[in-house]
């Protein structure tokens, strides 16, 4: 997993930059509205059992959380969890944090009634074999639900970010999805793991918070998608 770890490390830097970046107070309440109709469309309503693949900084796991529902999120950026446990720890019945692999979560089939996440399918190793492990991991009728788009369609080498020292070629071998052109690529991955009524939402209230607000530094204004299918 060594192309892995270097992924890892590349957030783990990242972390408390991105935590400010999500937590900006100008932005921060409009994001969680906007956000919290978001999960609410995508999930049935509370209290399921959610696991949050590539938890972050905990983001979506604690808007989860606010909405009722019991909570666990995972990731392998060290620095990324230290960040969602700290906001976990202010949150009464916040979610559970925990070092995991969103590829191959080390849980017990069928414990699970939704698997979420939000800005991973991009940087995922094997995305095919990862929404099969997620379906695995669902009650019958359970839910998955991600968040994406279409961030680098003219290929990492162009992107405005400068990811060159640890997204090297050997890691962007592995992440298919990284310089999709279309969201229909993501669609058809969570399809051919098995899941029904796959359905793409485009999120035009994020779009226009990110045009009231601006984006993060280094990126542009793009349209992002929830796309979601059931077991």
């Amino acid at each position: 997993m060594k192309a892995q770890d270097r992924i890892n490390t590349y957030w783990t830097g990242r972390a408390p930059g991105y935590d400010e970046y999500v937590q900006r107070p100008e932005r921060f309440a409009a994001d969680q509205q906007a956000w919290s109709a978001v999960w609410a469309t995508a999930l049935p309503p509370a209290p399921l059992d959610v696991l949050d693949v590539g938890t972050g900084t905990g983001q979506v796991a604690m808007v989860l959380a606010g909405l009722g529902h019991r909570v666990t999120g995972i990731d392998l950026s060290e620095g990324m969890l230290e960040q969602a446990r700290r906001h976990a720890a202010a949150m009464v019945d916040g979610p559970d944090i925990r070092h995991g692999d969103a590829v191959a979560p080390d849980l017990p089939a069928g414990s699970f009634d939704a698997v979420t996440s939000r800005y991973l399918m991009w940087t995922l190793r094997e995305p095919q074999v990862a929404v099969a492990n997620w379906v695995r991991l669902l009650r019958p009728g359970g839910t998955v639900a991600v968040v994406d788009s279409t961030w680098f369609p003219d290929g990492l080498d162009n992107a405005s970010e400068n990811f060159a020292g640890h997204y090297d070629s050997e890691v962007r071998a592995m992440l298919p999805l990284a310089a999709a052109t279309s969201i229909d690529q993501t669609v058809e991955v969570l399809a051919q793991a098995g899941l029904h009524d796959v359905a793409v939402t485009p999120l035009t209230s994020i779009f226009e918070l990110d045009r009231r607000f601006g984006v993060a530094p280094d990126h542009e204004l793009q349209l992002q998608f929830l796309i979601s299918g059931r077991s």
